[in-house]
């Protein structure tokens, strides 16, 4: 990482050193605090590294980094590997993150359902519980999650529940927006304008809150969690109740001005018909179950179990077929404006769901004139349909313990 004119990157090895305390209330200075976070961030990059890779990676001493290593360890958010002996002098000892250092809760509100988990320090999902609605008001939305915090403290020993770093939340931006398409009555779903949702789940849990776009929160779960090291900059897609994206810019989220950059939603596609429409009219999971719905089918097992589809026969057949259409168009236009290397696709839905409409969307591509324009590497994204509460869960973790996202992936060469 280059540090140079950020934050200075080296401590006084004989100075004592708190790290960050996972039950709250450490005072620390900047120096030290960002130098823990480097260590911490590096070392859930590459999943295990040793303290003299550590050093070369970070720029710090490698005195500095065993005392820093030691006080993380004797916090319980480093863990040692099994020695790993060489030809030459004592053994490497590799350091992994504890995953139960620190645990983190991820709320997703959806225009259908929501999803709370419990997250470790490394990612893995401990707990999950799931609601489905007609539509989202505030005052049920604040009921389960206090409800469900409750339980999901309870999952965890005593120790375990003073390690918990907070809330993440993430969801759609204007909540009460495209009422029509859901079918919820605008005095209710009027009651989230002026709603502060984040104060109210900190009041009520006693937690600090964090709040993200919803698809932008997901993209953040593929960056991290899934296959963003594979890629140096991509685009990404997520097909929800209407589809959301985000933009990942030499391996760091760009979130934009508003935090809303990705909203690829709004992109002009045509439409079945051959009339201009938004990409969200085209690739969204209300037109699909607006059409099962003309069909006489019932529509419910989309949202009411996300991993496991019923067979919806012909109607899904179409309906994949119009969404890679329009996703193809889509992809090529926002290739257009930068040079994306790949461009990658998940949702809310099973992943034999999600290989088809990559099939589908790569056929798509083939069929446009793209002179002028490298396509990007079609792919299925990893983390799955539970993304953006990943996501969500892994706000409070960045926030209180990792370096930023945007300066995450630049090392030392």
């Amino acid at each position: 990482m280059d540090t140079a004119g950020a934050m200075p990157t080296d401590i006084d090895p004989r100075a004592p050193v708190r790290v960050i305390d996972p039950s709250g209330g450490a005072n620390q200075s900047r120096v030290r605090e960002w130098n823990e976070r480097l260590v911490l961030s590096l070392v859930r990059r590459h999943e295990r590294l040793p303290k003299a890779e550590i050093a070369r990676r970070s720029g710090l001493s490698a005195q500095t980094v065993s005392v820093i290593m030691r006080a993380l360890e004797e916090d319980d958010l480093l863990s040692r590997g099994a020695p790993i002996r060489g030809k030459v002098g004592q053994p490497s000892i590799p350091m992994a993150l504890n995953p139960d250092g620190v645990f983190s809760i991820g709320l997703k509100i959806g225009r259908r359902s929501a999803d709370l988990v419990l997250m470790d320090f490394v990612g893995g999902v401990r707990s999950l519980l799931h609601e489905t609605f007609r539509y989202p008001v505030p005052g049920s939305i604040l009921a389960f999650v206090v409800a469900g915090v409750e339980t999901l403290r309870k999952s965890l020993p005593e120790a375990g529940r003073r390690r918990i770093a907070g809330i993440g939340v993430a969801t759609p931006f204007e909540l009460w927006n495209w009422l029509d398409e859901v079918g919820a009555p605008r005095g209710e779903m009027d009651a989230w304008r002026g709603y502060d949702l984040a104060a109210e789940i900190a009041v009520a849990t006693g937690l600090p809150v964090h709040l993200q776009n919803d698809a932008t929160a997901a993209c953040g779960a593929e960056l991290v969690f899934g296959r963003g090291r594979e890629f140096s900059d991509f685009a990404y897609f997520f097909i929800g109740s209407f589809i959301g994206g985000g933009v990942v810019l030499n391996q760091a989220l760009y979130p934009g001005r508003t935090g809303n950059a990705g909203a690829f939603g709004s992109l002009p596609v045509p439409g079945p018909d051959g009339a201009p429409r938004q990409l969200i009219d085209c690739a969204s999971l209300f037109v699909l179950e607006a059409r099962l719905r003309a069909a006489g089918i019932d529509p419910s097992p989309l949202w009411l179990n996300p991993d496991d589809w019923t067979d919806f026969g012909a109607v899904l057949d179409r309906w994949i077929e119009d969404t890679g259409a329009a996703l193809a168009i889509a992809i090529a236009s926002v290739s257009s404006v930068i040079d994306f290397e790949a461009a990658l696709i998940d949702g809310g839905f099973p992943a034999a769901i999600r290989a088809r409409i990559v099939a589908a969307t790569r056929a798509g591509l083939e069929r446009l004139d793209l002179q002028g324009i490298t396509p990007p590497v079609v792919a299925e994204a990893a983390v799955g349909s539970r993304a953006r509460a990943i996501g969500a869960a892994s706000l409070p973790l960045f926030a209180r313990y990792l370096t930023d996202q945007n300066v995450l992936f630049k090392e030392m060469g």
